[in-house]
């Protein structure tokens, strides 16, 4: 379900542009609705919009979760009670109902599942937890010995996903945990708790699990051979969404953001049919990248490709410097991408290394073209004064990332050229030869695969059960 839209909030036009760049609507519709929250909570921070239709926004989505003490909070800070006021006497009663229902309902699956938890806590079935692989073994073992039922592992999911609807993420992520390796394999909810698992791992910030849960799950959507292509398409879609959240927040998430949706070819297909707003975040990532250089010129690619479908300040600016070679019009974008990465969730902490890879981006580019260049005249493309462009391009020169030397009498950089080593140019033309055999031989086993499934008559298809992350 996409979250409501806000109204812009009355004010400068700036603050009202910089609403109309804000991709939480877009980003919302393909995220379970929990981790919507953080974004909300983050709008509401900068005032892009009316608090109150903030509010009310998070009264929705909180409408259709059991988090009914979180909801009465909101609720309250949206209609304040009167002065002297208990807190509950000012609650609507359609919330303090649900409360005590989901407060009933709590303790009832408390009471259920204890029998499950002791099983789980004995010492030789906890071995054989820490010992079990993600296959049928485990549950057959437990059958076996433990007197474990069927409907245990139902009982199991249930419970953690009641746990999460409650906002009880660790716990949740335990029971969770508990399924995968005692369900079997081609139990129902197998991947609606994959989905679970990962999105308690982002809202309890554990990157690292996240980061083994999204691979999991990616391999999981890849590899499953019963789904059909459109709903592959559709995971994908969620799982890029959902990657954002880890990837900006993982120490190896700017090499991995951009190794999944710049070279490999199933998920940028998915950017460029479903959600070609993701192009932002490759794009910063790339800029914030320290091998940029050598992934910029796939990268001006999708965004020439794409720029019909999906354009904003920051892929602008790539688009002015490579494509355009308009240093005006890129020094323009770049100030009003400062605001963009200031409002966006995701780009916030990475906005000073934006601007100032962005800023050595112009400077390299420009110096391709001029041997000799004003002082003056690079303070006024790198919008910085002429003493802080001097003291930039000194930082450069000192810490050998740019060969030019300054001539303070003309106030002008003077670089020194030399022409690009063989070895390099061989390397800039074969350094996709390897991604390109890796995506061939991808093709032919699927094939292969294909050609096979298609040779064994009788095969009936597995029922496609799921409907969208927001099941978790």
């Amino acid at each position: 379900n996409e979250p409501r839209v806000p109204q812009a909030s009355s004010g400068s036009p700036l603050r009202l542009r910089m609403a109309e760049y804000d991709l939480t609507s877009k980003i919302g519709s393909h995220l379970d609705r929990h981790l919507v929250f953080p974004m909300l909570e983050f709008l509401s921070v900068k005032s892009l919009y009316d608090e109150a239709d903030m509010l009310q926004a998070r009264i929705e989505l909180l409408s259709r979760t059991n988090m009914v003490d979180y909801a009465i909070d909101v609720y309250q800070q949206l209609h304040p009670p009167a002065e002297g006021a208990e807190p509950e006497e000012t609650a609507p009663q359609t919330l303090l109902t649900k409360r005590r229902e989901v407060v009933d309902r709590l303790h009832e699956f408390e009471q259920t599942i204890d029998p499950i938890v002791q099983l789980f806590e004995d010492p030789e079935v906890a071995k054989h937890i820490e010992q079990a692989k993600e296959d049928q073994s485990l549950f057959d073992y437990l059958v076996q010995d433990h007197d474990f039922k069927p409907e245990m592992v139902d009982l199991v999911y249930d419970c953690a996903k009641f746990k999460y609807e409650c906002g009880n993420y660790s716990e949740a992520s335990e029971y969770l945990y508990f399924y995968r390796v005692v369900a079997p394999p081609d139990h129902k909810q197998v991947m609606s708790a994959m989905w679970g698992k990962l999105s308690c791992a982002i809202l309890m910030q554990d990157w690292e699990t996240a980061l083994e849960d999204l691979n999991k799950l990616r391999k999981e959507i890849d590899d499953n051979p019963t789904v059909s292509q459109l709903l592959r398409l559709q995971q994908r879609a969620w799982l890029i969404h959902w990657s954002l959240f880890v990837f900006f927040n993982h120490p190896k998430g700017q090499d991995d953001i951009i190794n999944l949706f710049l070279y490999q070819q199933d998920y940028l297909n998915a950017i460029q049919t479903c959600c070609p707003h993701i192009l932002r975040y490759l794009t910063a990532a790339i800029i914030t990248n320290k091998r940029r250089q050598s992934l910029l010129k796939d990268l001006v690619r999708v965004i020439r490709q794409e720029s019909c479908s999906y354009q904003d300040p920051i892929t602008e600016f790539v688009e002015c410097l490579y494509i355009n070679y308009d240093f005006d019009m890129a020094q323009q974008k770049l100030k009003e991408c400062e605001k963009v990465l200031d409002n966006d969730f995701f780009l916030v902490a990475c906005r000073a290394d934006f601007i100032e890879n962005a800023r050595l981006s112009i400077f390299e580019t420009f110096c391709r073209i001029h041997q000799c260049i004003s002082i003056s005249m690079l303070a006024d493309k790198l919008n910085l004064s002429r003493d802080d462009a001097e003291r930039w391009i000194v930082n450069l020169i000192r810490n050998a990332k740019l060969d030019a030397k300054i001539d303070a009498k003309e106030g002008h950089v003077i670089m020194n050229t030399q022409p690009q080593a063989i070895y390099q140019r061989v390397i800039d033309k074969t350094k996709a030869l390897a991604f390109q055999s890796q995506f061939l031989a991808q093709n032919i086993d699927k094939r292969l695969a294909a050609q096979a499934a298609a040779v064994k008559p009788g095969m009936p298809q597995q029922q496609q059960w799921m409907t969208g992350p927001a099941d978790v």
